[in-house]
């Protein structure tokens, strides 16, 4: 279990397929444009075999699937994949949090605490996020915790029925060696202004 203050982060469960039906089903308008779909697929929406999938990947240790907890009530997921180990050392982020808790910090914070986890705990190098162009609340969090823009994926994942490219973020163990929460907390992330692309 990773926490600050009201907030944490605990890998998710079996027993926890009925909570998460509930949030997403529930926010489905919130939820959806975010969502990666199967290009050959219908959209399944059979959780207890999506988190025993993601169990799966922890076993194996190619990923780490959190729920986000706020209070001690689920409010949403963060997990964390593509686990590389070796002269790669890296990982990637993804995130989502339903809408009734928005704006209270909490995404910043899960966040930053998965990225101190693979460094410190994992001994990973660098932690990458890649983010729709039109998703400004997801960019705002990679903003607040100083990450870096690094460029553009053409069509890089499937979501909401077609290919989507997405802005790519990370941050280096070297960078944020004090720890990428305790940098936020204190109020010492440079500011950061982004310039993307005029087509994407």
């Amino acid at each position: 279990m990773l926490t600050h203050g009201d907030i944490g982060l605990r890998i998710i469960r079996t027993k926890d397929a009925k909570t998460i039906e509930r949030l997403v089903l529930g926010n489905r308008e919130w939820l959806r444009p975010w969502e990666a779909t199967n290009p050959h697929a219908p959209m399944t929406f059979d959780f207890r075999a999506q988190i025993r999938s993601l169990l799966r990947q922890l076993e194996t240790s190619d990923a780490l699937p959190f729920v986000i907890l706020y209070q001690g009530e689920i409010v949403g997921q963060l997990n964390v994949a593509n686990i590389l180990h070796g002269s790669v050392s890296s990982c990637v982020i993804g995130y989502w949090i339903v809408p009734e808790v928005a704006g209270l910090g909490i995404t910043p914070t899960a966040v930053a605490l998965a990225m101190d986890y693979m460094f410190n705990a994992v001994g990973l190098h660098r932690v990458e996020i890649d983010i729709r162009p039109e998703n400004g609340a997801s960019i705002r969090v990679v903003q607040k915790l100083g990450l870096r823009y690094e460029g553009v994926k053409k069509n890089y994942i499937h979501i909401n029925g077609d290919w989507r490219d997405h802005y790519v973020f990370a941050l280096t163990f070297d960078e944020v060696k004090d720890g990428v929460l305790n940098r936020w907390l204190q109020k010492k992330v440079p500011k950061i202004s982004y310039h993307f692309p005029k087509n994407s």
